[in-house]
């Protein structure tokens, strides 16, 4: 028997707790599950870690030997008790009793960093619910943060879409904005045999390591990301009705003279489309409407 695992059950008996369905909780206790997530964020003693979703500690245990300093983000009161209950020897723990998507994480970056001046960097460590995988990634990532890298445990569905290369198997619209702002990879995957409960699907972890430079320039990133998202609102449909339907094309013979222009089919279809297809497309939308502007 795993060491997470009676800890876990000792935990349960003593505080007389048990996952909080209604926030996502399945508790890893895999020991090796555990070390390979620390060992995939590369925790060496310089860093700051913002660990989101600890939960009872097992894996902030792991990350309080590693680390300079972790901050916790737990949004359970009752976990929060545990946390400080358990940890409270630890001098580079601190505990913030709050929702992640409420936070201001760069004020808390930036006060740590006053506090430690010998962290060089930041990385977040996270085991997400399923549920709000999404918002939470697209929170950190879109928050021009000053962190390093970010390590997480999701759905492997998920997971898969966010790391693939946009324009192969698996990409969707989120694909576009994970592979702009960050390199992602695969540490492993985690069966639900590792958790308690055990949730119906398959876990896997990944690190997306922020870039220092996107991989292509776009002149307004948020009209990029729309075309990406009207794209992908019907996916179904070939990208010249897509974005005929949302005005990004004029028509579809517009639709037809632009794509041609930039070497594309057609009949491509958004999941076909590479970053750069999608830069492209947005460089000649606002160079069409700055020309419609000028004719006025």
């Amino acid at each position: 028997m795993s060491e997470a695992l009676n800890e876990t059950k000792y935990l349960f008996k003593k505080y007389k707790v048990k996952a909080n369905k209604n926030l996502g909780q399945n508790f890893l206790i895999d020991d090796d599950a555990l070390q390979d997530i620390v060992n995939g964020a590369n925790i060496n003693s310089n860093d700051l870690v913002i660990e989101i979703g600890p939960g009872l500690g097992s894996l902030t245990k792991l990350l309080l030997k590693k680390a300079k300093k972790v901050v916790c983000i737990e949004l359970d009161k009752k976990m929060v008790k545990i946390l400080k209950d358990r940890f409270i020897l630890d001098k580079n723990l601190e505990i913030i009793n709050n929702d992640v998507l409420k936070l201001d994480i760069n004020a808390i970056i930036k006060e740590q960093k006053k506090q430690n001046l010998d962290i060089e960097n930041v990385k977040i460590v996270a085991n997400l619910p399923y549920y709000i995988t999404t918002p939470i990634i697209m929170h950190l990532i879109e928050n021009n943060l000053d962190i390093e890298s970010i390590t997480v445990m999701i759905q492997k569905e998920v997971a898969e879409r966010l790391i693939t290369i946009p324009g192969t198997k698996d990409t969707g619209a989120i694909t576009y904005t994970i592979y702009y702002y960050c390199e992602g990879t695969k540490i492993r995957e985690v069966d639900n045999t590792c958790f308690m409960p055990e949730p119906e699907v398959t876990s896997e972890v990944i690190n997306l390591q922020m870039r220092k430079t996107p991989p292509v320039k776009v002149e307004d990133k948020k009209v990029f990301f729309n075309i990406i998202k009207s794209a992908y609102m019907q996916r179904r449909k070939t990208l010249i009705n897509s974005l005929s339907n949302v005005g990004v094309f004029q028509n579809k013979e517009q639709g037809e003279k632009i794509l041609k222009s930039i070497g594309l089919r057609v009949d491509i279809r958004p999941d076909k489309m590479r970053i750069e297809d999608f830069a492209r497309l947005t460089e000649i939308f606002l160079k069409n409407i700055k020309n419609d502007n000028s004719q006025k």
